[in-house]
């Protein structure tokens, strides 16, 4: 049994990606519009979401992409998007949160600003996303929700003290989603992408084990939605074994961290 209803017609319906001028908001948007959807895609830089939308036309999907510019530190800005993409569209079948912000912060270099603009893009700004979709949804009585967030959201890991806790925020929180809204016949799910190669995974400096590009990432989006999967975790040789570490983490605590400090330090440069 599915944990949503699948999503696999994409022709008709109104996609919303928060954050597509670029990296997985950018190709899923792209493979969307490719399936048939129409898709507004909002970020903060204007001439890059016009760019994504000349490539679904060069592509030969010509107004399959809309643009509407906003900055997800900025709430009214957010309210006026909305407010434009409902005057386009009388409905809104599916959300995606992938406005996302990274850089490496360790606790010997503690950095409060940074650790505020973290929160502020990866975690508050999707819940003014969901302060305006949600009483629209509910109405309709149909859509989906779902969420970006990361690997790094299931376990404490180096050099995430200013990442991973907004993203487990973002975990947590899609699993109450779900809980509520799945008997009112909307959809939720929860991204946990594995390493893909996007601006932000740029500023490491370690190994990524499989590495997945955008576009391979976006495809196995599209079929974790296909198959109603509340937890849309890739690529699933890898993020297996970071679930098996987590729940080895909730046995045994001191056991996990030895491991995740001899794993990270092997793959050190």
């Amino acid at each position: 049994m599915s944990d949503n209803p699948p999503l696999r017609d994409w022709h008709g319906r109104v996609v919303w990606i928060i954050g597509a001028s670029s990296g997985i908001g950018r190709a899923t948007a792209l493979a969307l519009a490719q399936a048939g959807a129409q898709v507004v895609i909002s970020a903060r830089r204007p001439a890059a979401l016009q760019a994504v939308a000349a490539e679904a036309s060069a592509r030969q999907h010509p107004d399959a992409i809309t643009a509407l510019p906003l900055d997800v530190s900025e709430p009214a800005t957010i309210d006026a998007a909305l407010q434009r993409l409902r005057a386009l569209h009388p409905q809104l079948d599916l959300v995606l949160y992938c406005a996302g912000h990274y850089r490496p912060v360790q606790a010997t270099a503690f950095d409060l600003a940074q650790m505020l603009q973290h929160q502020t893009i990866n975690y508050v700004g999707a819940l003014h996303v969901l302060d305006g979709v949600l009483p629209l949804l509910r109405a309709q009585g149909h859509g989906h929700i779902s969420l970006v967030s990361s690997v790094a959201g299931w376990r404490g890991l180096p050099k995430a003290l200013a990442y991973g806790p907004t993203k487990a925020a973002l975990s947590h929180m899609a699993q109450i989603l779900h809980l509520e809204l799945a008997p009112l016949g909307l959809g939720v799910s929860v991204i946990h992408p594995g390493f893909v190669a996007t601006p932000l995974t740029a500023h490491n400096d370690f190994p990524m084990p499989a590495l997945r590009s955008p576009e391979q990432a976006a495809q196995a989006i599209l079929q974790g939605w296909a198959k109603g999967r509340f937890d849309i975790h890739f690529p699933r040789r890898f993020t297996w074994v970071l679930k098996t570490v987590t729940i080895l983490g909730l046995l045994h605590h001191r056991l996990c961290q030895a491991l995740l400090r001899r794993i990270t330090r092997e793959s050190s440069p």
